[in-house]
Order: C-alpha cells, then sequence, then structure tokens
C-alpha cells in the first residue's frame, strides 16, 4: 500500500525504526561471561568519563581527591554537583535519566539509593537481557584488545562470547605504540627483531592471523591521531603497508579506521581527558584508491571533516562510513550528519553506532538517535512524494532494516547475518 500524506507516512516511518532490531556495530561492551570487564550498573553510569569531564567544571575537589574516591564516592559527587544542584541539561546527564526511565525507574524521585537496590537485585546475565530487549538491540560488536590483560585471559582460557556479542580486534598498542608492545609480542614468542626486516613483517603478520583464528572478528579497528598519514615511514605506516592490509584482504577482514583523537590533552583527567583534530583526508585517499581489494570502515570525530568524508565515499565503494563518534554523539550533530549523509549517499552507510561503554547506554544512545534518525528519514521521504514518488511501507521497512542492520553486515562479508537480520513486522 502506497503511502501519500506526511501524517501517516510520520506514523509508518517511526513505527519501522522503533520497532527495527539493530546491529550495533562499535561499542565498548563485553560479553556477560568475560567477568567483570562489563561495566553496568548506576555508579558505572554516573562515573562513565562524559560525566567525569563535566563534574570538574564546577566541582571544589581536585582530580586528585576524585581519583582517590571509591566509585560510590565519584556517583555520589556526580549526582550531587549535576542532578541536584544543577539541572541536568547536558546529553550524558540526560541519558543517564533516559536509562533510568527506560528500566522502569523513576527519575523524578532523585533517590539513588532506590536505583542502587535495583541493579544490587540482578545479575549480568538478566541485565544484559534486559536491556538487549528494551534497547531493541540484536547484535553487539565488542571492542577487543589482545593487549589487555584482563580481557586476553578470557580468549586464551577458550571463552566464546555470547552469540549475540562479536568481536572485533583493537589495534591502537600494535599501530601506535609499537616501540612498547614489541617487547610483549617477544615474550609471547613472536621473534620480531628490533629493525623492520623481513622476519618482522612475518611475525606480526603471524600473531594477526593468530588472533583472528582466535576471536573469529568482524572487522580489525584502530583509533587514530588528527596528523594520521600514509604512506608514511613510521612503525604504524610498515605494519598498515606490510602486515595488516595483506593480512586483512586474505581474511576478508575490513580495516575500521577512528580518526581525529587527541589522546590525554589533559593527562590526569583520565579518559576524560581526550580531546579532538580535525585531520587530513590524504591517508584515507590513498587507502581506498592504492588498496581496492581491501575494505575500509571509517568514522571521523571532528565536524569539519563529515563532508568531506562523505564525498569520499561517494568515490570508493570500499569504503563505508559508519556512525556519529564520541564527540560526534550529540543529537544537533547527529542530526545535521545523518541529513548529510543521506542526501549524498542515499542509504548506503551506517547511521550510527552506540560506543557504549557501560551496558545500560545502550538505552540511551539508540533512544535518543532512533527518534533523530526517524525524523530525518520523514522529510527525505515526504520530499520524494511531494516529487512523484510513491513509498510503500514495505520499502520503508526495507530502508529501515538496512541502515540499522543489513548495511554492515554486508559489508563485512557475512552474509549469513544479512540473512537473518529481521525486518520489523509492523502488527
Amino acid at each position: 500500500m502506497s503511502i501519500n500524506s506526511r501524517e501517516v507516512l510520520a506514523e509508518k516511518v517511526k513505527n519501522a525504526v522503533n520497532n527495527q532490531p539493530v546491529t550495533d556495530m562499535h561499542t565498548h561492551l563485553f560479553s556477560p561471561n568475560f567477568g567483570e570487564i562489563l561495566l553496568w550498573d548506576i555508579d558505572e553510569l554516573l562515573t562513565y568519563h562524559y560525566l567525569v569531564a563535566e563534574v570538574m567544571r564546577w566541582t571544589d575537589v581536585s582530580i586528585e581527591a576524585f581519583w582517590a574516591m571509591s566509585k560510590r564516592e565519584q556517583a555520589d559527587l556526580i549526582w550531587e554537583e549535576l542532578f541536584i544542584k544543577r539541572s541536568p541539561v547536558s546529553e550524558a546527564c540526560r541519558g543517564v535519566l533516559t536509562c533510568l526511565q527506560g528500566l522502569g525507574l523513576d527519575p523524578a524521585t532523585r533517590d539513588l539509593q532506590v536505583y542502587r537496590e535495583y541493579f544490587a537485585k540482578k545479575t549480568s546475565e538478566e541485565q544484559v537481557d534486559t536491556v538487549l530487549q528494551l534497547a531493541n538491540v540484536s547484535d553487539v560488536v565488542m571492542t577487543n584488545d589482545p593487549f589487555d590483560d584482563n580481557e586476553r585471559i578470557s580468549w586464551l582460557e577458550g571463552k566464546q562470547p555470547d552469540s549475540r556479542f562479536h568481536a572485533a580486534l583493537r589495534l591502537d598498542p600494535l599501530l601506535n605504540e609499537y616501540e612498547q608492545t614489541k617487547h610483549r609480542l617477544r615474550d609471547w614468542g613472536y621473534k620480531v627483531n628490533d629493525e623492520w626486516n623481513e622476519g618482522s613483517i612475518q611475525e606480526v603478520k603471524r600473531f594477526l592471523t593468530d588472533w583472528i583464528e582466535r576471536m573469529d572478528p568482524v572487522y580489525m579497528a584502530v583509533s587514530l591521531p588528527p596528523t594520521f598519514s600514509f604512506p608514511e615511514e613510521s612503525n604504524r605506516g610498515r605494519i598498515i603497508r606490510d602486515c595488516l592490509l595483506p593480512v586483512a584482504e586474505k581474511h576478508n577482514i575490513p580495516f575500521a579506521m577512528m580518526i581525529g583523537v587527541k589522546k590525554r590533552v589533559h593527562p590526569a583527567l583520565g579518559d576524560a581527558g581526550d580531546f579532538v583534530g580535525k585531520a587530513s583526508m590524504d591517508g584515507v585517499e590513498h587507502l581506498l584508491r592504492e588498496y581496492p581489494n581491501n575494505k575500509f570502515l571509517v568514522t571521523m570525530l571532528s565536524r569539519e571533516n563529515q563532508h568531506e568524508l562523505v564525498v569520499l565515499a561517494r568515490k570508493f565503494s570500499n569504503l563505508m562510513i559508519f556512525g556519529c563518534w564520541w564527540f560526534m554523539n550529540n543529537p544537533e550533530i547527529i542530526n545535521e550528519m545523518t541529513r548529510m549523509r543521506m542526501e549524498m549517499l542515499g542509504t548506503s552507510f551506517i547511521p550510527q553506532h552506540s560506543d557504549a561503554r557501560v551496558l545500560e547506554q545502550l538505552i540511551y544512545k539508540w533512544h535518543h538517535s532512533k527518534s533523530i534518525i526517524a525524523e530525518v528519514l520523514i522529510d527525505k521521504y515526504d520530499d520524494i512524494l511531494q516529487a512523484g514518488w510513491e513509498v510503500t511501507e514495505e520499502e520503508i521497512k526495507r530502508d529501515v532494516a538496512d541502515l540499522f542492520s543489513r548495511n554492515f553486515w554486508r559489508f563485512v562479508g557475512r552474509n549469513d547475518h544479512v540473512t537473518s537480520v529481521k525486518v520489523e513486522q509492523q502488527t
């Protein structure tokens, strides 16, 4: 049945978007059987690094004193300063409220103890089931760092994640800190040399292959500074050229680059102390052109890079742009970026990922983003309705399933997931 009014169109689009299961293709979450590295509960929500940075604009407590507090004490301070003494209007604060509301808790009570009692009655496995259902997330892609000792042991013990959780091989220490990490490679039996030669190349390739076989990752990933350049005669440039790209091509695994973070401009803040910088597109352009048999997932942290990235995606089908990363994940910017991408790429992109570090954040990040993306879709469908094109409910459901799940699975070459993705069924 075709749709011939904006009112009916809006209803159909909102239903399709809200009911469509999501593949969250970049998070910092973990399968519950990986233990305590999965972060969840109200104290973790309140001590998320976005809120740590925000509270330091208000409190008289020093950074050093803050880090000396227990997690519960930090959460109490943030609750008092950002939610009680002031209205919680920032996106990070609003997100906490949306999580509480989504879990059936009443934010208006402002009773932190009641919220803590709710979480105390839950196991991580129960909470994973609850949150995934509430957020309507069917699949979660983790961030898996073989250089992180807290996680590494789970993989070496042969643990496999819950079937809803998928691995992504994160390589920041290998690419960005090779002078330090090569010593760890040697400790693990990889005979890399001080000089970069054929022996070192083969051993780094062996390391990558071993972890691909162990994790079965859907992509390999790295976070890069705005100064990223390629080609470049640096440790990072050589490893990408000689090891990562050939291994990725052989195994048909995309290389995900998250570009534009300036680490620790305020070191004392830890994760809350990172900044953003505009990057050159030359390195990405070179990779896309010179390595046509490789696939690249790219997101960028600077608002100023977004237009160039979209234009580049029009030129190279081996580029899939994704999400509104980190400082881009605010309603005003999500709206702007989604409109620009849709106007230039149609539906051939991945509009969002949660980047969630705390389990319950899936609730707010997808609730907030879906409402914005739905409004963009309504406007774009209405534009073509006005141009005389008929839009059907089935076509809307198809497009929404592509945007929120199937585009990702197609690009990473997991066709079994493409065919298994459920298209929202309107009741």
